[in-house]
């Protein structure tokens, strides 16, 4: 994978300056990571300067609605709960669109094309989501509920248990693996076309990449969503 990596000169350029201090060359998904990082961390500083309730600009507008429109998905499956985990939903899901997207950008590359990153995206909210549930239930009632499901007869409780945790560790691979391959096959189909014949050939690809790279992002907060409703229901939103 690391010999599909070509050189950037962003890279280059942070590891003439922090290589020399860390001991090692810094990888090009980790140097893209934190450009994403810097860039989301601006915005929000931007926005948080120029907001107004009775002149709201464009910036704030966009942000508004693409915050209404999370909120009402993750509503529909946390019921009200969902402005609580809208934070790092949010968070995720923006660092991966823009993860998608920035290989379509001359001079950059897509971090989420790299396994470590989606991994740690995964496990980010494979442990929000427990932690919330043990918030939401407790403890104990969240354990129970690995192995005795509601309306389940008690004495399949020893093979519910480890269906469930399988289940649950799959989830880090699913998600992980889907967008990573999405990804990466993406960028190397058009850095393979762009190799063959550049210019117009890679475009049709590289709208498609667009389409792609919004659509994976939509799915991985879609699941995450999902995983985070199944984690703090209570038994009372069983009965509702």
């Amino acid at each position: 994978m690391e010999k599909l990596e070509h050189p950037l000169w962003v890279v280059q350029a942070v590891n003439a300056l922090l290589a020399p201090l860390v001991g090692r060359e810094i990888p090009n998904y980790l140097v893209m990571s934190a450009i994403i990082v810097i860039f989301l961390t601006v915005l929000a500083l931007v926005a948080r300067a120029r907001f107004s309730v009775e002149h709201p600009g464009r910036l704030q507008i966009v942000l508004e609605d693409g915050m209404a429109s999370l909120l009402g998905l993750m509503d529909d499956f946390t019921g009200n709960k969902g402005v609580r985990y809208l934070p790092l939903v949010g968070t995720v899901g923006l660092f991966i669109l823009i993860g998608n997207l920035m290989g379509l950008l001359p001079g950059l590359m897509s971090p989420t094309a790299n396994i470590n990153v989606t991994l740690g995206c995964a496990l980010t909210v494979f442990v929000y989501y427990h932690i919330q549930g043990v918030k939401e239930q407790g403890l104990g009632t969240y354990l129970k509920h690995f192995a005795v499901h509601p309306g389940a007869p008690v004495f399949i409780a020893p093979i519910m248990l480890p269906i469930e945790i399988i289940s649950h560790v799959s989830r880090v691979l699913s998600l992980s693996l889907r967008l990573f391959g999405n990804i990466f096959g993406e960028d190397l189909v058009i850095l393979i076309l762009a190799s063959l014949i550049p210019f117009f050939v890679p475009l049709p690809m590289m709208f498609l990449g667009v389409i792609t790279g919004g659509l994976q992002a939509f799915i991985f907060v879609m699941l995450t969503t999902i995983y985070l409703g199944g984690a703090v229901a209570t038994e009372a939103d069983h009965h509702a």
